[in-house]
């Protein structure tokens, strides 16, 4: 099973059932904040729902087409970052990530990035790595600007959340620029 170590006292571990209940309180205790940009939150209305969603990533795991991880901060459930099923054919992926209010700011989203791109070039050997930001999340934006992504473009109210239309700014990491990077330091504050 999938786990990593990001930061003193902060991990990814791939969800598993038994993560349902907490990571639904996570969801339940933030819903105000995570709503603002993630058009699941509603959606999200009892254990069940998260359990749903633990079944759906194993099966996604199960047939190598990628995962989703918890966040755990000092052993408690921080957050999720996940990835869309990989493009095995053009040896893509697109990852998905969603941080608790409390715990932003420390770093922890860009280390969790970090180890997703880490896994997809040198596990699963993709060539790309893309996520979409609402173009109003500057906080969202911030992670891919840090670890050296390209800003590709702008989709046009590329998602309706809530009834309004977003526009949704691109990211791309390719192979050889994560391999540059990785030759030297690219993280800012």
């Amino acid at each position: 099973m999938f786990r990593a170590s990001l930061l003193p006292g902060v991990e990814l571990k791939l969800l598993e059932e038994r993560h349902a209940y907490a990571l639904y309180s996570a969801i339940s205790s933030d819903r105000e904040y995570l709503r603002e940009w993630l058009p699941w939150v509603d959606a999200t209305r009892s254990t069940d729902d998260t359990r749903e969603f633990i079944d759906k990533s194993l099966r996604q795991f199960a047939k190598n087409a990628g995962f989703h991880a918890g966040i755990w901060v000092d052993g408690e459930y921080a957050g999720t970052i996940g990835c869309q099923a990989i493009n095995w054919a053009n040896r893509k992926v697109e990852l998905g990530y969603w941080l608790g209010s409390r715990y932003t700011g420390r770093g922890i989203m860009t280390a969790a990035v970090s180890a997703m791109c880490d896994q997809a070039f040198d596990e699963w050997s993709l060539n790309r790595v893309q996520l979409q930001c609402a173009a109003g999340n500057v906080r969202s934006q911030a992670i891919p600007r840090r670890l050296g992504f390209r800003e590709e473009g702008l989709i046009e109210q590329g998602q309706l959340l809530y009834g309004k239309f977003h526009d949704l700014i691109v990211f791309g990491m390719l192979r050889s620029m994560w391999e540059r990077n990785r030759q030297g330091p690219v993280l800012s504050s």
